[in-house]
């Protein structure tokens, strides 16, 4: 059963302004980032449903982050059907994010009251969303539909859309202006922040900087 619920879940990614994205097959790698990211300041983390058992990592992940890094809410990325998010909300998963809108998933989330955070590239991809109970849209590949461009096209006609983007953010201050002045919610990274370089070098404090200096920026221009 989550332990944040879904209210929890989006107040926090739009206090936050970052959700990292990543995915590992080693379980000690992916607890050294994920400590390294809650120390640098991060509150919401996205596992991404990568490979076979992904699902098993997922639940060690969860319930080590439960004990040591109790602030942290974890859930689960890259979920493209209404089994899969069932998987992982029964491993505790506090949301679901995936890069396509399928309405099944809304279902399986909203009878549990998991946040649910679907893919879409289109205004009526958004919209039908909305209907179907998302709070928080990602648009994916972020940078491929049209960037912070396409944000403040959809922002115009549809003001209360909340939209993270995943695909095309760089943890870097001209870059993330662009996004938040367009108006997103939040947004989220992946190997732009945890790069292979600091995977490679188990560099953790690196990390946690790189993290902290990312947070610093996004606070400077999101909007609470």
């Amino acid at each position: 059963m989550a332990r944040f619920t879904r209210i929890d879940v989006v107040l926090k990614m739009r206090e936050t302004g970052i959700i990292p994205v990543f995915y590992h097959k080693d379980p000690v790698v992916c607890k050294n980032v994920i400590k390294a990211c809650s120390e640098g300041g991060i509150r919401v983390f996205e596992f991404t449903n990568r490979g076979d058992y992904a699902h098993e990592m997922f639940s060690e992940l969860n319930k080590w982050a439960e004990k040591e890094v109790p602030t942290m809410i974890m859930g689960a990325g890259s979920v493209v059907d209404a089994g899969t998010a069932s998987i992982y909300i029964q491993a505790g998963a506090n949301f679901i994010v995936s890069p396509l809108l399928n309405p099944d998933m809304a279902k399986v989330c909203n009878r549990r009251k998991i946040l649910w955070s679907p893919g879409c590239g289109t205004l009526s991809e958004i919209g039908m969303a909305e209907e179907l109970g998302a709070e928080l849209v990602k648009i994916f590949p972020g940078l491929s539909v049209g960037g912070p461009d396409f944000v403040r096209a959809i922002k115009g006609p549809c003001p209360w859309t909340s939209i993270m983007p995943t695909g095309g953010v760089e943890p870097t201050e001209d870059n993330l202006r662009d996004w938040f002045d367009a108006g997103v919610t939040c947004v989220g990274i992946g190997s732009n922040l945890i790069t292979k370089e600091l995977i490679q070098k188990k560099d953790w404090e690196g990390l946690r900087k790189r993290v902290a200096a990312a947070l610093k920026v996004a606070k400077m221009f999101k909007r609470i």
